[in-house]
């Protein structure tokens, strides 16, 4: 799965350029609101809430805007009513595609969502259509030329982690969520300094994409799903070719 995961660090990069012009906040915001809302305000008793503080300040969005953002979800502050809806369905090449939103207006999200699949020759399905293709699983990625690939695996294993695997460029630790954020912490204790660390859905198979026409109009479409104000998170189950990825990157 190389080009899956060379895919989610080309992401994670987009993100971080995005975060600088503080376009990623208010998708980060509304994480920490949905999260407070449905576990309380304290992260210590929030494990949703921890992680979504902890994408926020991988992002650097202000600690004022976290507190702001908790304060709202508590009604300290008036009230923000978003809520959580995921939709399925299918990219070109027949690659799966989840899509997690936070909305509030669900009417006009659905329209939306369901017009960026159409227009990027995709169609939107029925709940549970892909959802069984996915896993959630904690990820912590390590840039390889930076890490003891044995003695990580090591220490992860003995934190809780669940396996190792890696690509050209990254050791990526993996955690089942329960244990992700025990893990990130020993880790951390170790002076592990990790490039990213979240908890995501990850394909229990992928389909591979050799095509690079068909790849483009993948990447189009998931492109265009992220770019919407409402989706929080996108994933997906191809497996595009490294060569091809660093093409399209570039």
């Amino acid at each position: 799965m190389a080009g899956h995961s060379k895919w989610a660090q080309i992401k994670h990069k987009k993100a971080k350029e995005d975060a600088k012009r503080g376009k990623i906040f208010s998708k980060l915001t509304r994480a920490i609101i949905v999260a407070a809302k449905q576990g309380g305000g304290n992260p210590e008793t929030n494990p949703q809430l921890a992680n979504a503080i902890e994408k926020a300040k991988q992002f650097n969005l202000p600690q004022e805007n976290i507190e702001r953002a908790i304060k709202k979800a508590t009604g300290e502050l008036g009230s923000e009513n978003y809520e959580q809806i995921v939709y399925e369905g299918y990219a070109p090449g027949g690659v799966a595609v989840m899509v997690e939103t936070m909305t509030d207006n669900r009417n006009r999200t659905a329209a939306d969502i369901r017009h960026i699949f159409s227009k990027h020759g995709g169609n939107l399905s029925e709940t549970g259509s892909v959802s069984w293709m996915f896993e959630k699983k904690g990820i912590i990625s390590f840039l390889k030329e930076k890490v003891n690939e044995e003695e990580l695996l090591m220490d992860a294993l003995e934190a809780g982690a669940e396996d190792l695997e890696e690509d050209e460029s990254f050791v990526n630790v993996i955690t089942s969520p329960k244990n992700f954020n025990q893990v990130k912490e020993v880790l951390k204790s170790k002076n592990y300094k990790f490039e990213r660390a979240e908890i995501t859905m990850t394909p229990t198979s992928t389909v591979r994409i050799e095509d690079k026409e068909t790849a483009k109009k993948i990447i189009r479409l998931i492109e265009a799903l992220e770019d919407h104000d409402d989706v929080q998170e996108v994933y997906s189950n191809f497996d595009i070719k490294e060569s091809i990825l660093d093409e399209l990157e570039d």
